[in-house]
């Protein structure tokens, strides 16, 4: 029996080794970012001597691993279904690769709209800073929207319609269309009011930009109250992993239990449903509050 369950053990332990691997290489690339982007803000060299640029062929290698990080559903059920000696895990872990994958995409839409509605509020500043330097409008704006990159795709066509005399509010507006643009369509207020009625553009722009910081403020002082909710929904998710590992610890054998007998698939079919419709209405509680 013993010399049965040494190739099972060995192929588990190499499972977990590369799972190991894996989740070290994120944490040290996560640190390389963090590295680079002090050094950048600093006025650091971007490469020599500061010891966290990769050789090229590992920084490829994770490249493309980061781009797929969904899949490591995969190995984490590999080392399960070793461990547990059944295939439902392997199953399990290939039904939620897409769903990883569509969570990481909405969080990665989410960053870079927050960061392109952050571009747009660094654009009413660096606008009603060229205004007051003495600039033309259509001047002011070609030069913050390349310093902000805050137009994004749509920079082009508002430049051309500042530059040559265009329909720059309607340019505006279409450029809000984006994700995480929508200041912009209050620029485009101002800009229309500045040109039909002669009021200030720099004025209204000033206001408009302390109305989107105020904006930013309150979904940050949201999103911290909200801190404690998600931490608890967190905990609530990993409350069964925990009693499985407990239960190895005392040498219950959960896996096999919940594996290889008809009570035990029943109660992972259940536990797994329950904990699924909780964590989709835990989560739909705390967004329900952050949109309110």
């Amino acid at each position: 029996m013993t010399a049965e369950l040494l190739p099972v053990r060995s192929a588990a332990q190499g499972l977990a080794l590369l799972c190991a691997v894996l989740a070290l290489a994120w944490v040290v690339e996560r640190r390389r970012g963090a590295g680079r982007a002090k050094a950048v803000l600093a006025g650091g060299p971007a490469d020599g001597r500061g010891g966290w640029v990769w050789p090229e062929a590992a920084a490829r290698w994770w490249a493309v691993l980061r781009g797929r990080r969904a899949w490591l559903c995969l190995p984490a059920a590999g080392v399960l279904a070793v461990l547990g000696a059944s295939p439902l895990p392997l199953v399990a872990g290939a039904l939620a690769v897409p769903l990883v994958a569509r969570r990481l995409r909405a969080v990665e839409s989410g960053r870079e709209r927050e960061a392109r509605a952050e571009r747009v509020v660094a654009l009413c500043g660096a606008v009603v800073g060229e205004l007051r330097a003495g600039w033309q409008p259509g001047q002011a704006l070609s030069f913050a929207a390349r310093e902000t990159g805050a137009l994004g795709v749509a920079e082009a066509p508002v430049l051309a319609a500042a530059r040559f005399g265009g329909d720059v509010p309607e340019a505006l507006r279409r450029a809000a269309r984006q994700d995480g643009a929508d200041g912009l369509a209050g620029m485009a207020a101002c800009w229309q009011v500045a040109v039909d009625g002669g009021a200030g553009l720099a004025a209204g722009l000033e206001r408009l930009e302390a109305a989107l910081r105020d904006h930013r403020e309150q979904r940050d002082r949201l999103r911290a109250e909200l801190a404690g909710a998600w931490a608890t929904v967190t905990v609530l998710a990993l409350l069964p992993v925990a009693g499985l590992a407990l239960g190895a610890a005392l040498g219950a054998e959960p896996l096999r239990v919940l594996l290889h007998t008809p009570a035990g698939l029943g109660c992972l079919a259940v536990g797994g449903a329950l904990e699924a419709a909780g964590l989709w209405w835990a989560a739909r509680i705390v967004r329900g509050g952050e949109r309110a």
